[in-house]
C-alpha cells in the first residue's frame, strides 16, 4: 500500500494515464474496466485521470479495484453539479479510500455549456463553497491554461492539470506556479511510426478541440497562427501536441515535458479504434518504453 499522507506530487509519480474509456457507466463493462485499472497500477503508472466530464462516482469503482494508484477527475466541470453535491461525493469516496481520490475541476467551454459566463468567477466561487464543505485544497487540482487560472491553481489547489498543451506551455506554467504546486499536463500519444498515418489519426482526434476557443486561444498565445488552428490543424500543430514515431522519439517527446518543469505527465493513447475500446496493448507498450 502507498502512503496516502505523502504529498500528491510524490504519490502520482512521473507518469499517469488519461482515459475517457475508463469512465464508462455501462455495468456490462465494469469487470473489464476494473481489470484494466488494476493492470495500469501493476504497470507502474501513478495515476488514472478520467476524462469526459467525470465525477467521484466514476472514480470510486476503479479505486475499489486497485490498491494504491491515485484516481482523479480530468475534469469535472463546475457547471455539471453544485459544490455541495461534489463535496458529498468527495467525502464518500475519501471515507472509503482515504487519500486515493483527487478532484480535478475545470470551467469547460462556452460552446458546451448553456449560460456560460465569467468562468474565472465561477471557479473561485466554487472553490469557496468547497472550502466551506471541507474539501481540502491539497486534494483538488485545476484544468488551467491561462495565467490567471494557473495562478489560482497554485493558490487555491494542489496544482494544475493543463490539457492539450506543449512543453513551451509547461515552462510558462511552471514559472507562474513556482516549484511547490503539482504541474501535471496531459499529452497525447499515437503509437505509429509512419508520419502520414500518425498525423491522420491525430488530426481526426484533434478536430473537435479546434472548435473550442479556450484551446485555440491558448495555441495563439503560444505562438501558433490562425492557419495552424484551421483546416484540422497544421502539421506543425499536430506534431506539437501529439507524440508519434518510434519508441525513442516518443520517449523524447514525453521527456521534454519533464525537462520543461512538469512533475507528472498524464498520457492519453489515441488510436483509430472506437471510443469504447480500451487500448490495453498500447498502455503496456507505453509503460515498457517509459521504463
Amino acid at each position: 500500500m502507498s502512503d496516502t499522507t505523502a504529498p500528491l506530487k510524490q504519490r502520482v509519480g512521473r507518469y499517469g494515464v488519461w482515459s475517457v474509456e475508463l469512465r464508462s457507466e455501462d455495468p456490462d463493462r465494469r469487470g473489464r474496466l476494473d481489470e484494466a485499472a488494476a493492470e495500469l497500477e501493476e504497470l507502474g503508472y501513478g495515476a488514472i485521470w478520467l476524462g469526459g466530464n467525470s465525477t467521484a462516482g466514476h472514480a470510486a469503482p476503479l479505486i475499489s479495484a486497485t490498491r494504491r494508484i491515485v484516481v482523479g477527475t480530468s475534469i469535472q466541470s463546475v457547471w455539471q453539479q453544485d459544490a455541495a453535491t461534489t463535496a458529498a461525493g468527495f467525502a464518500e469516496v475519501d471515507t472509503a479510500h482515504p487519500g486515493r481520490f483527487v478532484l480535478g475541476l475545470g470551467v469547460s467551454h462556452g460552446p458546451r455549456v448553456e449560460g456560460y459566463h465569467r468562468p474565472y468567477a465561477a471557479m473561485t466561487g466554487y472553490l469557496d463553497e468547497l472550502d466551506k464543505a471541507g474539501v481540502p485544497a491539497d486534494r483538488r487540482v485545476l484544468a488551467a491554461l491561462g495565467p490567471k487560472m494557473l495562478k489560482l491553481s497554485g493558490d487555491r489547489a494542489a496544482g494544475a492539470i493543463p490539457y492539450l498543451v506543449t512543453p513551451e506551455h509547461t515552462a510558462q506554467a511552471r514559472e507562474i506556479l513556482g516549484e511547490r504546486p503539482l504541474l501535471a499536463p496531459e499529452f497525447k500519444v499515437v503509437l505509429e511510426p509512419d508520419p502520414a498515418r500518425a498525423r491522420e489519426t491525430a488530426r481526426a482526434y484533434l478536430a473537435h478541440y479546434l472548435e473550442l476557443p479556450n484551446y485555440t486561444n491558448n495555441f495563439l498565445r503560444l505562438g501558433f497562427t490562425e492557419d495552424d488552428v484551421t483546416g484540422g490543424g497544421s502539421d506543425r500543430l499536430v506534431d506539437a501536441v501529439f507524440a508519434w514515431g518510434d519508441d525513442d522519439r516518443i520517449r523524447a517527446r514525453i521527456d521534454a515535458f519533464h525537462e520543461a518543469g512538469a512533475d507528472h505527465v498524464a498520457l492519453q493513447v489515441v488510436t483509430d479504434a472506437g471510443a469504447d475500446a480500451l487500448p490495453r496493448d498500447e498502455w503496456r507498450r507505453l509503460a515498457s518504453l517509459l521504463g
